[in-house]
């Protein structure tokens, strides 16, 4: 077997600002065409030069570290990345290198690629068991690793935690399974509720995003683990509730921050729906956990002076790069906050795709849904503010266009007589018009067709004969007598007197059943009224519904008109005694000196009006006079007295 040539390892940035332009094309040409010769071996040679030689996983590691960890595209290298890629596939699927199969490498390469190549790539990694043991175990031990610094909040190492989260992430995008481990058991998601109390604000979004991309690859696996998920949707809302009764800001909760700035909520509403799995469980804590979103004071938009265009000139690159304002950038982080690997230059062309909708373009990253012009484009692409604004004058020549002929104007008077010149000139006066006497107007030619119609019509008119009167007539006025509420006014109130009495006197009459109906009462009641048991009935059933009609009814015809008794209202001295006009305890009145009921003493309490030797009238009346000097005359005088001193006089 022929010797192939070793690759020599990607040099770090270091080494590679040392090379000139010319030797790092030279090197990149020699990688490029040293990768393609091994790409073009057999499946079994190509085993065999992989195991015998060592710079090719070396290479590739160092490769896609490079790569994944820089700053900006290194230049020169995209004629790299296709052959790299396939090279890193090949290495995973054959002889499977443990070093390649760390969940670092594999994050790199989900950064570096898009993820409907990387995708694949994974799941076969995972669906093998001799790969998915090596995957799982790198990815257990750096959960295991980071867990203890994440429940230690502030005391743990905060900068090892976002470094790994930050390489963790596009793993966790491209990956369902990764999510899936991760989440197993709820010790990870508590170290990240409890590390996002820190007041760290990389750390916080570092932590949003690893949470967002977790829960959403749940619904991305094959099939989809909503059993799981919903789980963890119960656990974010036992999580915001105890946080939001707890002692910390409302504001500071994972969970409301989670849903404010992230479209979780209706990426798994949408992605539920989509696979008929939107139960109302699933809806409710969807909708519980749409309660924790906060108030729109949450990235405000600021209002933008923008530069009114007066069209005197080309802007220069300075100010265009002035028109740039905050809000695009602000939407540019969001965006790049769970795309850590996008360029600013293609963000803001998605966000010009759709209409500054960060919503919009974070679903379509993660469906890998974006227009062909957007999908393959460079996604490293950094922002250029003089992209796109050169202005170019339109200074083509064109051709003349045909001469059109004036707007005719056309009106009602067109074709008429004096269009056509053949008016009567007898007809046609200039200035004031001159005045006809009747008589000569009868007399005219004009006229002289319509005299003998109106002298008859003269001759007809009576001028002594009264005209009638029709002003109150209700079609003369326009129709303002309303015969709507005749009867609520009392126009015709016959058959409601009659109900309306029979109403009070008894209600079972209007019952709706069949012995009231067949009984005499409700025959009497349809005779007078000339009224169907179904209209008396409903009669009764409006009244009972409104308390108002009632209350109407009831005073309009609570008097009848008769009075079975005059009671009698004048005072009588006597009391309790037998008189014609009546006794004075039946009610008629108290009258003046009259008795107020109390027995205290000899007030009221006897007989002072009785017989004379009646023992029970003596008694009363030595009861009555033995307390009135102590008391009643006294009390007399005293306010007599007092009247007297306020300027009034005796009676």
């Amino acid at each position: 077997m022929p010797a192939y040539p070793p690759l020599a390892p990607f040099p770090s940035a270091t080494w590679r600002n040392r090379l000139s332009a010319a030797d790092w094309t030279d090197l990149v040409q020699a990688w490029d065409a040293v990768c393609r010769v091994y790409l073009n071996l057999p499946a079994r040679s190509f085993e065999k030069a992989a195991q015998e030689n060592a710079s090719l996983v070396d290479f590739v590691l160092t490769f896609v570290h490079e790569t994944a960890h820089a700053d900006s595209p290194v230049s020169g290298t995209a004629s790299l990345l296709r052959p790299v890629f396939h090279l890193s596939s090949r290495l995973l699927k054959s002889t499977k290198p443990q070093v390649l199969l760390d969940c670092k490498f594999l994050a790199g390469l989900a950064k570096i690629y898009p993820k409907r190549h990387v995708s694949v790539l994974f799941s076969d990694l995972f669906s093998s068991s001799t790969t998915e043991s090596v995957i799982e175990g790198s990815l257990s031990s750096l959960k295991k690793l980071l867990i203890p610094h994440l429940e230690s909040g502030i005391k743990g190492d905060l900068k090892l935690v976002e470094s790994s989260l930050v390489t963790l992430n596009p793993l966790l995008h491209v990956s369902p399974h990764a999510c899936i481990l991760l989440l197993a058991g709820s010790d990870f998601f508590d170290g990240l509720v409890a590390c996002f109390k820190v007041m760290n604000p990389p750390l916080r979004k570092v932590i949003i995003a690893t949470t967002f991309l977790c829960i959403v690859g749940l619904t991305e696996a094959e099939p989809p683990k909503w059993s799981m998920l919903n789980d963890q949707l119960f656990t974010m809302q036992s999580v915001a509730d105890a946080h939001k009764h707890g002692p910390l800001n409302v504001n500071d909760s994972l969970v409301g921050e989670l849903v404010t700035t992230t479209p979780l909520l209706e990426i798994l509403l949408r992605t539920a729906q989509y696979h008929e799995a939107a139960s109302d469980s699933f809806r409710r804590r969807l909708t519980a956990l749409e309660a924790f979103r906060k108030g729109p004071l949450v990235r405000p938009k600021r209002l933008i002076r923008r530069k009114v265009d007066k069209g005197k000139g080309v802007a220069s690159p300075q100010e265009i790069q002035a028109e740039i304002h905050v809000h695009r950038m602000s939407q540019i982080t969001q965006v790049q906050d769970l795309f850590p690997d996008l360029g600013a230059g293609f963000v803001s062309k998605c966000l010009d795709e759709y209409e500054e909708d960060v919503e919009q373009v974070v679903a379509n990253l993660l469906a890998e849904s974006l227009p062909p012009h957007l999908a393959d484009a460079d996604r490293s692409e950094p922002l250029s503010y003089v992209q796109d604004y050169t202005h170019k004058p339109d200074l083509a020549p064109r051709a003349t266009p045909p001469p059109q002929s004036l707007p005719v104007r056309r009106n009602v008077f067109d074709d008429d007589e004096l269009d056509r010149l053949n008016a009567d000139m007898t007809k046609i006066s200039f200035g004031k018009k001159p005045q006809m006497d009747p008589d000569a107007l009868l007399a005219g030619g004009s006229t002289a067709s319509n005299k003998a119609a109106i002298l008859s019509a003269l001759a007809a008119f009576d001028s002594d004969d009264d005209e009638r009167d029709d002003t109150y007539d209700a079609t003369d006025v326009g129709g303002l007598v309303d015969t709507a509420n005749q009867e609520a006014d009392g126009v015709n109130d016959g058959n409601e007197e009659i109900l309306f009495r029979a109403f009070q006197a008894d209600e079972k009459l209007f019952e709706r059943n069949a012995d009231t109906r067949r009984g005499q009462p409700r025959l009497k009641l349809r005779e007078e009224t000339g009224m169907t048991n179904e209209a008396i009935e409903g009669w009764a059933v409006m009244l009972a519904r409104n308390s108002q009609q009632r209350k109407r009814l009831e005073g309009k015809y609570a008097f009848a008109g008769q009075q079975a008794q005059i009671e009698r209202t004048a005072w009588t001295g006597t009391e309790g005694a037998d008189s014609t006009n009546g006794a004075a305890g039946d009610g008629g009145g108290r009258g003046r000196g009259a008795s107020r009921g109390r027995s205290r003493g000899g007030r009221g309490g006897g007989k002072v009006a009785g017989a004379s030797g009646e023992a029970d009238t003596e008694a009363a009346r030595r009861r009555k006079e033995a307390h009135k000097g102590s008391r009643a005359n006294h009390n007399r005088r005293d306010a007599r007295a007092k009247k007297m001193a306020r300027g009034g006089f005796s009676s």
